[in-house]
């Protein structure tokens, strides 16, 4: 039997007025992905019935009233709320975001307890989610409070990874956040998910320039100069590959992101346009860092087209897959590092296939 079969798979339901429900219920349409794992949607039962049909889905619904009652082979559904919601497609409502955060909240709670082994998100609206319980610019922010660790947005594809030195921070304040210690934290969080996660004992990181051609010798700006460069300098002398920064242009315009395990860039936009442009589709977005795995499609809540049937789950399978993936990786780490023996023998091994 699969391992995979044994891992439980929560699911935060998103905005209800967005595509998640949608992107969810046509992942589980191929009943091949209830064999890996036992999905657990945090909702309510009678919603998801009602847009199954609604999208004259396939699916396999089982309501729930506590995560030990999932079935596996089937989409469980754990009630989180009772009262009915009425659907508005594409709408931005109060009541749809305080139901996608109590869906993120208490799968967030299963997740801690164990009673679910990986979490992923479907799409929340970062506006109309706000509230004074939840005040977070996005799911990353609850999950570094809630969750042991440091979280690091890390978006992965099968053709590189993307880490951000500041995530959701206005353009005009990027520059104060970059200091050494934020670059050695974000680093060493990166090189470890690398290490732990994907199986890369030696990883090679680049750091992106924060200014237009790093600066340009201090013509268009300092901070490459005097906060980046030297504190890359320390972190290779201290042996960790690390090397830039690099002016994001030419970085990826002539493929050198290819050379590198991983980047770091300064601010969203620079690292997730080009990220988006090469991997859209299939990248998602990890929380590395912590000490659960939670992942998420790399695309936002799509009001445009909800309630429309247009909605491709393939983004939302990648990140299925990749929580997959990342929890048996971490498993098989900690086995191994308890038995340093055996990470030489594995090295070895890898050495005489090479």
């Amino acid at each position: 039997m699969d391992k995979k079969e044994h891992i439980i798979v929560g699911i935060s339901i998103g905005d209800l007025n967005g595509i998640g429900p949608e992107i969810i219920l046509k992942a589980f349409e191929d009943n091949r992905v209830l064999e890996l794992c036992t999905p657990v949607v945090f909702a309510n039962v009678k919603l998801l019935s009602f847009l199954k049909k609604h999208f004259e889905l396939n699916v396999n619904i089982h309501g729930i009233d506590q995560i030990n009652q999932a079935l596996p082979g089937k989409l469980n559904v754990l009630n989180v709320w009772k009262d009915n919601f009425i659907i508005d497609f594409g709408k931005e409502s109060p009541e749809s975001g305080k139901l996608a955060v109590l869906s993120f909240t208490e799968a967030t709670k299963a997740l801690k307890t164990d009673a679910i082994d990986v979490l992923v998100t479907a799409p929340i609206h970062k506006y109309n989610s706000q509230s004074d319980q939840f005040a977070f610019a996005g799911h990353t922010g609850y999950l570094q409070q809630e969750l042991e660790g440091t979280a690091l947005m890390l978006l992965v594809s099968s053709q590189l990874r993307v880490g951000l030195l500041t995530e959701h921070v206005p353009v005009a304040d990027v520059a104060k956040y970059i200091t050494p210690q934020l670059i050695k934290n974000k680093v060493a969080v990166l090189k470890k998910t690398l290490q732990q996660d994907f199986k890369i004992n030696q990883p090679k990181i680049a750091i992106l320039g924060l200014n237009p051609h790093c600066g340009d010798q201090g013509v268009i700006g300092k901070e490459d100069d005097t906060v980046i460069k030297p504190t890359i300098a320390e972190l290779f002398d201290q042996g960790t590959y690390v090397f830039g920064p690099y002016a994001s242009d030419s970085f990826f315009g002539n493929q050198t992101y290819k050379k590198f395990d991983a980047i770091l860039a300064c601010y969203h936009d620079q690292g997730l346009i080009p990220f988006k442009t090469i991997s859209f589709g299939e990248g998602v977005n990890f929380t590395a860092g912590l000490n659960k795995i939670r992942t998420s499609p790399d695309h936002g809540t799509g009001f445009d087209i909800a309630g429309k049937g247009m909605a491709q789950a393939d983004s939302f399978l990648e990140a299925i897959y990749a929580a997959l993936d990342l929890f048996e990786a971490r498993e098989e780490y900690q086995v191994l590092s308890e038995n340093p023996l055996k990470i030489v023998e594995k090295q070895l091994e890898s050495k005489k296939m090479n």
